[in-house]
């Protein structure tokens, strides 16, 4: 469980919303974009927010203010950042390309990374503008989630060393790894002096190395000088293009959920519903899985309550927690560390209305940058 960084003026903002709403923070934004800014400048990395994790596009005029881009998953994330932050890099990856999408991604970005050597032929004569490059596995896990590990045992993603060749296809400009999620600097380290004992005879002939995403940059723990010695190290012995591609570390703590306790009943413990959902609202939640955490909680709190929800499913379910004060019917409960993996994800499974999206500004003020209702649920079936 995180901290909690509520104010009394932020949470009399958060208690006067309908609910559910996502609120996006603009101060707690601000200050990771500045740390990213400031690593940018001192290592001469390009630093993309991945638009997986993220891709509230009114707030990416901001985002452009302080890094070099974003990174795309496919074609349409690929022409949402064209559009909505025009003029900053634009790069694409994903594990297959449609013959029919190559075009305009040529068009309009400037990196395309490919997922195999299949890929990279089927596509690389039909690229007129892009730098391409390709995915490589380091075989190297550092992580315990084999649904998030792209060095597991079967996994798709990315070309091993085994399956290299003696020399490099003359159109190869860059490699892109990507292994680690919500890890700090240590295991970013590690991957690479694996990445470099394997791949480094192939450096000479790149221009680019993109060393991915899955970095807790903004966390307050993380070893950002050693971060930033890594980055100049790559730059001084080989001369690459340093890129990293964040996606919590662009956005972590800088949301909120708000919900309002529409029940209580008991069976066993008593459980709350509430008018959010896991399963519609923040899937990752269960997919994970991960504990969020919620304003007014804490280990010694004297009241236990599940956070469920109102669809039917049964492990519709947030967790259970320790609160502060007693929670009654009509009173909000609010989740932090709601703008990753969130907005992105949601989906009207049950027929939920999918939360209005809120900005809270620096000076505290609230506006309203996007609102739902039946029409967004019917045009999806």
């Amino acid at each position: 469980m995180k901290p909690h960084f509520i104010n009394n003026d932020t949470l009399r903002v958060l208690k006067g919303l309908p609910t559910p709403s996502f609120v996006i923070d603009e101060g707690r934004l601000l200050s990771n974009l500045k740390v990213l800014n400031n690593i940018e400048k001192l290592s001469g990395v390009k630093i993309l927010l991945a638009q997986k994790c993220f891709s509230t596009f009114q707030l990416y005029p901001l985002i452009g203010k302080y890094i070099s881009g974003t990174v795309a998953s496919g074609l349409f994330e690929a022409r949402l950042a064209h559009e909505e932050m025009p003029g900053k890099e634009n790069h694409v990856f994903a594990p297959a390309f449609k013959a029919e999408d190559i075009e305009t991604l040529d068009n309009i970005c400037g990196h395309i990374v490919f997922n195999s050597w299949n890929q990279f032929f089927l596509h690389s004569d039909s690229c007129k503008n892009a730098s391409l490059g390709i995915r490589i596995n380091p075989e190297f896990s550092t992580q315990n989630h084999a649904i998030y590990d792209p060095c597991s045992y079967g996994s798709r993603l990315g070309i091993r060393l085994s399956d290299m060749p003696e020399e490099l296809p003359d159109r190869v400009e860059g490699f892109h790894f990507h292994t680690l999620c919500e890890q700090g600097f240590e295991d970013l380290e590690r991957t690479f002096k694996e990445v470099e004992k394997k791949f480094s005879k192939f450096f000479p002939k790149l221009k680019w190395l993109n060393l991915g995403g899955g970095h807790y940059i903004t966390h307050e723990d993380y070893n950002v000088e050693g971060l930033i010695n890594l980055l100049k190290y790559i730059k001084e012995k080989y001369g690459l293009q340093t890129y990293l591609e964040p996606g919590e570390g662009v956005v972590l703590n800088c949301g909120y959920l708000v919900s309002t306790v529409m029940d209580k009943v008991k069976n066993g413990l008593e459980i709350l519903i509430l008018d959010s959902s896991a399963a519609c609202h923040c899937p990752d939640v269960i997919e994970m899985p991960f504990l969020p955490p919620v304003f007014e909680t804490a280990e010694n709190g004297q009241f236990l309550y599940r956070l469920s929800s109102m669809t039917c499913l049964a492990g519709d379910v947030f967790g259970d927690y320790n609160f502060l004060r007693e929670k009654s019917v009509g009173d909000k409960v609010i989740f932090e560390d709601m703008a990753l993996y969130t907005m992105v994800k949601t989906n009207t499974f049950n027929g939920m209305p999918l939360p209005e999206i809120f900005l809270l500004t620096s000076d505290n003020q609230i506006k309203s940058i996007k609102k739902f209702g039946y029409e967004d649920f019917k045009m999806r079936l």
